[in-house]
C-alpha cells in the first residue's frame, strides 16, 4: 500500500498556512527545510496534493505546503516523510495481522458480511463466504485491514464475485 493516510504526518508537517499557494500544482518539485527535493506533486484535487517521494505517494492538504523561492516547500525532509509513512504502514500491518486469525469474521469494503477466515497460508487467506465452507474464496493478506469495525476486506462482495466470474470460479 503506497498510498497512505497521514494523521500523524499531517500534524508534523504543519506549515505556515498560505491562503492560496499557486505553486502547488501537478509536476512541481517540493523541497524540504534543508532545500533538498522531497518529491514531486503528481496531482492536485479537492484540496489534496499527492506528493510522490519515489517511495510513497502521500496525500497532503494544499495548506500543508509553504511557498519557496523555487516552488512549494514542506517542513520535513524526504527521509523524515518516508520514515513517517513506513511507520504508519508497519503499524497498520501489525494491527491487520493481529486481527487476521482463523475464525475471525470479515466484512467486505461496503460493510456487508464477507465470511469467516478458514485458513491462513502465508499471504493467502481462505474465507468461507457467509460462513459456508462450500463457498470459499482465497484473498491475499494485503486485501485486508483492521478497522474500528473489525476485519475488513478492501473489496466488496460484488468485486469479489466479478473477479471469480472472470476466472471461471463461479
Amino acid at each position: 500500500m503506497k498510498f497512505a493516510k497521514l494523521a500523524v504526518a499531517a500534524i508534523a508537517l504543519a506549515a505556515t498556512p498560505a491562503l492560496a499557494n499557486d505553486q502547488v500544482v501537478a509536476g512541481a518539485t517540493v523541497t524540504g527545510p534543508e532545500g533538498q527535493a522531497v518529491g514531486t506533486i503528481v496531482s492536485v484535487e479537492n484540496g489534496q496534493a499527492v506528493l510522490d517521494t519515489g517511495k510513497h505517494k502521500v496525500p497532503l492538504g494544499v495548506e500543508m505546503y509553504g511557498q519557496g523561492e523555487a516552488g512549494p516547500t514542506i517542513t520535513v525532509t524526504k527521509a523524515q516523510l518516508d520514515g513517517m509513512i513506513d511507520a504508519q504502514l508497519a503499524e497498520a500491518a501489525a494491527k491487520r495481522d493481529a486481527a487476521l486469525v482463523v475464525g475471525a469474521e470479515a466484512m467486505a469494503a461496503d460493510h456487508a458480511a464477507l465470511g469467516t477466515v478458514l485458513e491462513i497460508n502465508g499471504n493467502n487467506v481462505v474465507i468461507a463466504r457467509g460462513g459456508d465452507e462450500a463457498n470459499k474464496v482465497t484473498l491475499l493478506r494485503s486485501h485486508f485491514d483492521a478497522t474500528d469495525h473489525g476485519l475488513m476486506a478492501r473489496l466488496t462482495n460484488a468485486q469479489i464475485d466479478a473477479a471469480m466470474a472472470a476466472q471461471g470460479g463461479q
